[in-house]
């Protein structure tokens, strides 16, 4: 497996110089993912320097038990992943593009080599993936791009923790560590819904059993309060998505249909803001509903949480 994965990082090595000349979404993706290898720093190094803030070092402390824990208790890979720390300079690593048809909750895809196909394209630039959101909805596309503060490239390359994940709470670090892993222990290439949901159990349990064994009193209390708030959200969701499946299946008019997606989003705004009433003013998922709302933003939803 060591050769193996040698040989094709030398091969990509050698490709990269005519990708970058013939492809530009493949050349900014290897560019990208190559600039976060160049930027890595094995942790022993980060937390043995003077320089490294107690905030940080304490962190990455942190980081080596969770990895250790994944590996031990939780079966997932052993290996060099989240051994190195980036500080990549930004708030998330790639923004990811999502595209549906103004009537259809079906997401669009794109296929790619080993990923296979996927219901979303990414960029490592913000901008770059807001001008092909803006080019799919010329084409009349419903748009959404959301950014992401990890993924994992599944084994290919030793992933760094990343300085975009840092400075999470402690289940929500562990759980992105246990989420990208699980990426690493099983994926099916073309199928979005099954890896995302699987990632997803994977970490929800991983927390679970994490603070139960690791975590300090009321961590569980809180993260289980955590659990319910999103699984709220979820079900809120779901059930915009039923409500516009079944408009978008009636034989009326697209006009009729168009206007009456509007009155479903608007009603789902509307049941937002008795949740967050519920929730004692809880605002964490006010930035989501900041936006227009469309299929591509609901069904985006729907491929990380449909089968957890």
């Amino acid at each position: 497996m060591w050769k193996w994965k040698t040989c094709a990082r030398a091969l990509l090595s050698l490709l990269l110089p005519l990708w970058l000349g013939a492809c530009g979404y493949y050349g900014q993706s290897i560019s990208g993912q190559l600039e976060l290898l160049a930027k890595r720093r094995p942790l022993t190094e980060v937390l043995a320097d003077a320089r490294t803030s107690p905030a940080l070092r304490h962190k990455l402390e942190q980081v080596q038990a969770m990895r250790r824990f994944a590996s031990e208790q939780l079966a997932l890979p052993d290996n060099g992943s989240y051994a190195s720390y980036a500080d990549i300079g930004r708030p998330y690593v790639v923004w990811n593009v999502f595209a549906a048809k103004p009537l259809d909750l079906q997401l669009n895809t794109w296929c790619f080599p080993v990923a296979g196909c996927v219901g979303y394209r990414g960029y490592f630039s913000e901008a770059a993936a807001r001008d092909y959101a803006a080019s799919l909805a010329e084409q009349g596309f419903d748009t959404y791009v959301g950014g992401v503060a990890a993924y994992s490239t599944l084994g290919w390359f030793d992933d760094p923790l990343l300085s975009t994940v840092v400075g999470r709470p402690e289940p929500s670090l562990a759980g992105l560590l246990f989420h990208e892993l699980a990426h690493q222990r099983l994926y099916v290439a073309g199928d979005t819904a099954f890896n995302e949901g699987f990632a997803t159990t994977v970490e929800l349990e991983g927390v679970r059993r994490w603070l139960a064994a690791e975590g300090e009193p009321g961590q569980l209390t809180a993260y289980a309060e955590v659990r319910a708030r999103r699984q709220d959200f979820v079900a809120l969701v779901s059930s915009t998505r039923e409500r516009l499946k079944d408009l978008y299946a009636r034989s009326i008019t697209e006009p009729q249909k168009l206007a009456g997606k509007q009155a479903i989003i608007a009603r789902l705004r509307e049941e937002y803001r008795a949740l967050k009433q519920r929730w004692g003013g809880y605002g964490g998922y006010d930035q989501w509903f900041a936006g227009p709302l469309n299929n591509a933003q609901l069904a985006a939803v729907a491929a990380y949480r449909d089968n957890v």
